[in-house]
């Protein structure tokens, strides 16, 4: 599988869970633990050498176990951690220091932060080149497009959108997906497919239009993730299982250099 991906590679969305932390009083999902050995036989099985750890929201704004995963895989890792409007200097500070390039927001059940956070946090960050990670049902972007296109930092929509369920390539939420990317100032990351889809594994075949369309048009604004360990999925893909898809939404050498090389690198500052 390892010949599949370019060197360099960059699994841009993964988590860890610890039970020695505790849970936010919020969260929804409460996963197995994850560690850091268990995702490094995934990482090798796949053949990738940078990841980008992101906050869940089984923590809330406690980002103490993702911190302390992401030490060990020093430079070749980067983080987007879970921060308010009331996040100080001195704090950000540290999180750059450790490799934070982002702050996440999710907008659905679990999440910490909420919509009142989002323009107090891109002023925060903006100055830093950080970015403002995005989870939400992709069908609330025909409606929150401009008040992301105004914002002073970037911003990455998760999971191809995560549109529920899956809409057709004329929907009005994909059309403003597609004005977010199309302004160079947002990516879409091609990851979880069943966070949203109504068919299926293998194929996911409701996506399959969508995917294809964003390759086609703005392959310099893709990110690729495993979503890795699979929160709430009764059935988590295998590493074969990720491979195999993304040989088939990335069939070409020079695609697969771009979403997973070339993009991360400039985005996560490697």
């Amino acid at each position: 599988m390892s010949a599949l991906l370019p060197r360099g590679g960059c699994d841009t969305h993964l988590h860890f869970y610890d039970r020695r932390y505790p849970s936010s009083p919020a969260a929804v999902l409460h996963p197995p633990d994850a560690s850091v050995e268990d995702y490094r036989s995934v990482q090798a099985e796949l053949g990738l050498d940078r990841l980008v750890v992101v906050q869940p929201t089984t923590y809330g704004l406690d980002n103490s176990c993702q911190l302390a995963a992401l030490a060990h895989f020093g430079e070749a890792a980067r983080g987007v951690m879970v921060i308010d409007a009331d996040a100080v200097p001195a704090e950000l500070s540290r999180l750059g220091d450790a490799g934070v390039r982002g702050a996440r927001f999710h907008m659905l059940p679990g999440g910490a932060v909420g919509w009142d956070h989002l323009e107090p946090v891109a002023a925060l960050i903006a100055p830093l080149g950080w970015h403002i990670q995005l989870q939400l049902n992709g069908r609330e972007l025909t409606g929150r497009v401009d008040r992301l296109l105004s914002l002073p930092c970037e911003v990455v929509i998760d999971h191809v959108g995560r549109f529920m369920p899956p809409v057709e390539l004329d929907h009005p939420s994909f059309q403003a997906l597609l004005r977010l990317l199309d302004s160079g100032r947002a990516w879409c990351k091609l990851s979880a497919p069943y966070e949203s889809s109504t068919t299926g594994p293998p194929h996911y075949a409701d996506l399959t239009p969508l995917v294809d369309h964003l390759v086609a048009r703005v392959p310099e604004r893709l990110l690729w993730a495993s979503n890795w360990p699979h929160p709430g999925q009764a059935d988590p893909p295998t590493a074969t299982d990720l491979a195999a898809l993304l040989a088939r939404w990335l069939p070409d050498p020079d695609l697969r250099r771009r979403v997973l090389v070339d993009n991360p690198a400039t985005l996560y500052d490697y």
